[in-house]
């Protein structure tokens, strides 16, 4: 088994030079944090691990045999190669003009083209293709962010031997800012996503967002995280990404890195250093920092000569007019501050537009004396967990937005509000005062929350989850060999008995009732399996319905959830004297929940009523049953009738019947082989009841008394295909 990373951009960038290629590590927080992790004892890696991503560069075809070949021997890695054009549409278009605005609320700035859509897809299947070529049955494979959220579903489709993980490090949006990308957009991104058997963020906000999309947009509930989908279970899960902590922590130590820090405080003498330091982008609240900066300054002139903003911006995207406008703006913001409030013994605002490697970071991160970092919006924000690695002194002051994703696990931190200048500003002053010894407290917690969990912590937990297989409920699934086992008992046993329930098991869920018409083929099933076996049709539809759809066939038919019992050739029996007295009362309770929920109904049969809501609208269902169930249990305490739940329906019935009970005389008779099939709470009934000989198979992946489970109606109706081709010589 070997480790299978594909992210957007390889952990090294390949440049081509007159000299000939030229190769260097990429500096990244995912690639470093992954090598991290790489070198660290808790990768258990059997076959070790290869990196799939995009070199940085566009390579021409004559050099991609050799920097295929230079990555794999020099760096375990593959390139995927890409056009110029292929880049510019899918990185600087979908990814970047399209994902990145949208999922970080910035919806003005959102463009939707089709061309962009197409570039992403075309794209997402090119790494498909390369992954597809380097994976083996069993290896693990781990998606990043993103720019590839097509691809564990595109990956899927090529094999089903996979582990699959994806993570993304950005912010998932509410379900009312994804559901603005277009139908056909959000749901492949989406259906993407879940082709992964884990799916990780950063914190439970960005989980719970995502798992409300996929119910309002796929329709799929969950349960505890979990997602069965039609043949598998995902899991979404949090994992808020680490650093490398102990890096930090001894560098911030180290005599070298002590002397540099008095480098950076001698030309400012005694005044408190206040470090920002961001990537240029619009999501970083940059000119709001100023703003609030400028704010703390007109609120405070004792501070003035005592504060200095030591401010680093790093350059990205040079060539785009947005991010040219942005730099403009700081520039302008920054002359003001200095022109206003400087004199040639102070300058405010100590400004510098570069990138900086890790050995002048930790120095600054050392020697200031409070961290400002306010994004307007942040999946994490290592820059946070990195400043507080660097303060072995447990001095400092974080300074920390709470629309960062490191706010939900760095609470001891100075909780702001980015779009709050004025609240911004009266927390500088807080910070820059704030006595020694309370700065203490809050870093040296933060400090062991952070050695605790760093980055290899992240990367062990993702990949343990990844690693454990499906969820505990594929040990009693139905497998080929379980289901061959069946067949051949079916085969070789004298008497047979099959309880067959309709909804869900025989036939797919409907949103009405009355849309779940039996098809040919089954009818066709149902009667060559009547021809070697007893079958008993088991539902809770009317008695009427049953006769309908199954009275020319040989089968016995039970209606109502066993109030009605119709054997081979016979009349219907009541199997018990029943009232429907009761009827008003709960029928005008559920009227009440069907006007406060819209596209919900009542069903009525002749001694049950059932309030459906699969039409319903998915955001507010789930309260309204819940509320229902407990004003109709309030309601009939006192009475022989119980609530009992299904498949997106609540229905009142006498506390007598059941199917259990119905199917006790058939029991009774002891054929030699027994196989009940269900889908909902009303066959765990029936369940309960039978032999250990029995067989029984729920439909669908929970907890049951049923022997076996299978995904699907559709493998449920294959059961019986099995069965029926049996007895065939």
């Amino acid at each position: 088994m070997k480790l299978v990373i594909v992210s957007n951009r390889l952990p090294v960038s390949v440049r081509q030079e007159p000299g000939g290629l030229k190769f260097a590590e990429s500096p990244g927080g995912l690639a470093s944090g992954l090598r991290t992790y790489l070198r660290a004892p808790q990768a258990k890696l059997a076959s070790g691990s290869l990196w799939v991503g995009w070199p940085g560069a566009t390579v021409e075809p004559a050099r991609q045999g050799e920097v295929t070949r230079r990555l794999r021997e020099e760096f375990s890695a593959r390139p995927v190669f890409l056009s110029e054009e292929e880049k510019e549409a899918f990185y600087e278009g979908f990814c970047n003009n399209t994902l990145w605005p949208l999922f970080h609320y910035f919806l003005s700035k959102v463009r939707y083209e089709d061309g962009l859509w197409e570039a992403y897809e075309r794209v997402n299947r090119a790494f498909a293709d390369v992954v597809a070529e380097v994976v083996e049955p069993g290896d693990l494979v781990w998606v990043h962010d993103y720019h590839l959220l097509l691809l564990p579903a595109l990956l899927r489709e090529k094999t089903s031997r996979l582990r699959i993980g994806f993570f993304l490090h950005i912010p998932f949006p509410s379900y009312e800012i994804f559901r603005l990308l277009p139908d056909r957009w959000r749901t492949r991104l989406l259906e993407g996503m879940l082709g992964a058997d884990l799916v990780g963020f950063h914190t439970h906000d960005y989980s719970q967002d995502f798992l409300k999309s996929v119910r309002r947009i796929l329709g799929h509930e969950h349960e505890m995280g979990q997602l069965v989908l039609r043949d598998r279970v995902v899991k979404v899960e949090t994992f808020p990404m680490g650093i490398d902590f102990d890096t930090f922590s001894q560098k911030a130590a180290d005599g070298e890195v002590l002397r540099r820090v008095e480098e950076v405080r001698r030309p400012l003498g005694e005044s408190r250093i206040i470090l920002s330091i961001d990537r240029l982008d619009y999501t970083k609240g940059i000119a709001n920092r100023l703003l609030a900066y400028q704010a703390f300054l007109e609120a405070n002139p004792s501070c003035h000569g005592k504060a200095v903003l030591l401010m680093v911006v790093v350059p990205s995207r040079t060539g785009v007019a947005d991010y040219q406008e942005m730099k403009t703006r700081i520039d302008q913001l920054v002359g003001g501050i200095n022109g206003r409030f400087g004199n040639l013994h102070w300058t405010p605002v100590v400004y510098q537009y570069k990138s900086l490697p890790q050995e002048q970071l930790v120095p600054l991160y050392r020697a200031s004396d409070v961290m400002l970092v306010t994004p307007l919006r942040d999946g994490m924000n290592l820059v946070a967990k990195e400043y507080v690695a660097s303060r072995p002194d447990e001095g400092g002051v974080l300074i920390l937005s709470e629309m960062a994703g490191a706010a939900s696990d760095l609470g001891e931190a100075v909780i702001v509000n980015p779009n709050d200048v004025p609240g911004m500003a009266q927390t500088l002053r807080a910070a820059v005062e704030m006595p020694a010894g309370e700065r203490k407290r809050a870093m040296a917690v933060m400090r062991r929350r952070l050695r605790r969990y760093n980055v290899v912590r992240w990367a062990a937990d993702f990949l343990e989850a990844l690693g454990e297989g499906r969820p505990r409920l594929k040990r009693r699934l139905l497998t080929p060999a379980v289901r061959e086992r069946i067949a051949d008992d079916f085969r070789r046993a004298g008497r047979r008995l099959l309880f067959l329930d309709y909804d869900g098991t025989l036939v797919p869920l409907k949103p009405t009732p009355a849309e779940a018409l039996p098809d040919p083929e089954l009818l066709a099933l149902l009667r060559r399996l009547s021809e070697v076996a007893d079958v008993a049709v088991v539902s809770g539809r009317p008695r009427a319905t049953l006769e309908e759809w199954f009275g020319r066939l040989p089968v016995v038919l039970v209606a109502e959830h066993g109030v009605w019992v119709r054997e081979r050739g016979q009349d219907w029996a009541q199997l018990a004297v029943l009232s429907d007295s009761w009827k008003p009362a709960v029928r005008d309770t559920m009227e009440l929940y069907v006007d406060r929920l819209p596209g919900a109904f009542i069903e009525e049969k002749e001694f049950s009523l059932a309030w459906h809501y699969r039409r319903a609208e998915p955001e507010l269902e789930a309260e309204r049953a819940r509320e229902l169930t407990d004003h109709l249990i309030s309601l009939i305490e006192t009475t022989d009738l119980k609530v009992v739940e299904g498949h997106k329906v609540i229905e009142v019935r006498p506390a007598v019947v059941g199917k259990g009970a119905a199917c006790q005389a058939f029991l009774a008779r002891g054929d030699d082989f027994v196989l009940a099939l269900g889908d909902d709470a009303s066959d765990e009934d029936l369940f309960r009841v039978l032999p250990e000989s029995a067989y029984s198979v729920r439909v669908g992946l929970t907890t049951s008394y049923a022997r076996f489970n299978v995904y699907n109606q559709a493998q449920a109706r294959e059961l019986l295909e099995a069965l029926a081709g049996a007895t065939k010589e």
